[in-house]
């Protein structure tokens, strides 16, 4: 199978560290705002500024130098914006991470820069977020790292801001957190970065048959498809690639940024897909979705057409979603 060119076992790419010193310089900075002063002024460049989130408003009185990060998933944007990450949640040690929970696209950046275990587990310990002393605090509002729950908590420590990154592309989520952070530039400048690699690399690739779709495989407990709109789905777009539509109705489950299906509908919920990307989040899975009888009609698993990305595509953000470009330049370029 196309498959037979395994995905090299190199977590922590080059790219990953690509950026470590990108944006080390600061071109935002500015005075502090006096003490007296009250007004909120959210233009580029002025404090104190106000952050719309998902759960509210939160006014941020001056630009952050000590952030904590309880989503695992959203401290990578923070540290390609270069943003002051002093400590992010961890996940629990798995092949997605390195051996103190940080995934592995931003493991090597985060320890380059002094970023510190905040909690382990994903366990949110409120003492330890307080112990940092930060003056931001960055959480999500959906997945195994939320800290929706705990928000006002949070917000008795430090002003807080809670982003979905499910509804939200890294882009987006690099925007939002380059207002929050006063780093409005950095994020543009990944941005732009980030846009014209796939842009390049989209102008050399010679595509599969389409429509296509990235899944992430799990046997009996069925498959995920990522979601057009998800970052997965924009990126192999922008590549040049016809994304599927994804039958929702069909669902056991459905979020923003992803869909859930049974073994018994998988099938049929990937019934136009004519090439599929497997995320190998627990090693290569290409010999169960082969065996599986209920993906044996499959027109991409019947045609000999499954492609692994890179296992860290299960969470894009600017350093993961520069391999799933790489890995689709490996595949197909010209």
């Amino acid at each position: 199978m196309h498959v037979a060119r395994r995905l090299a076992v190199v977590l922590v790419a080059v790219p990953a560290l690509a950026l470590a010193g990108c944006g080390g310089s600061n071109n935002d900075d500015v005075a502090a705002p006096s003490s007296s002063s009250t007004s909120v002024d959210d233009s580029p460049g002025s404090w104190p500024r106000e952050i719309a989130h998902e759960a509210g408003t939160t006014e941020i009185p001056e630009k952050p130098v000590t952030i904590v990060s309880t989503s695992v998933t959203l401290t990578g944007t923070l540290l390609a914006i270069d943003a002051p990450v002093k400590a992010t949640a961890a996940a629990s040690v798995s092949p997605l991470t390195d051996d103190k929970g940080f995934f592995q696209q931003w493991a090597g950046v985060a320890d380059q820069r002094g970023v510190e275990v905040l909690y382990p587990n994903l366990q949110l310990d409120l003492e330890a977020v307080e112990a940092i002393e930060p003056d931001l605090i960055v959480g999500s509002s959906l997945g195994s790292d939320s800290t929706m729950d705990a928000y006002d908590q949070l917000s008795e420590i430090a002003p807080t801001i809670i982003l979905d990154y499910g509804a939200n592309s890294w882009q987006e989520l690099s925007n939002q957190l380059g207002k929050a952070t006063g780093l409005e530039s950095n994020a543009d400048a990944v941005i732009s970065e980030f846009a014209t690699l796939v842009s390049d690399t989209a102008a050399d690739l010679q595509l599969p048959d389409q429509p296509v779709a990235v899944i992430s495989y799990n046997g009996a407990d069925g498959t995920g498809v990522f979601m057009p709109n998800s970052s997965q789905g924009t990126t192999m777009t922008d590549l040049g690639f016809e994304y599927i539509k994804v039958p929702t109705e069909l669902a056991a489950r459905a979020r923003s940024d992803a869909s859930f299906f049974t073994p018994e509908n998988a099938s049929t919920a990937l019934a136009e897909a004519k090439t599929l990307f497997p995320v190998p989040t627990s090693g290569d899975p290409t010999a169960a979705i082969t065996a599986d009888p209920l993906l044996a009609n499959q027109p991409a698993v019947s045609g000999d057409a499954l492609y692994l990305t890179p296992p860290t595509a299960f969470r894009l953000d600017y350093y993961s979603g520069r391999q799933l470009v790489q890995k689709m330049d490996e595949y197909f370029g010209s």
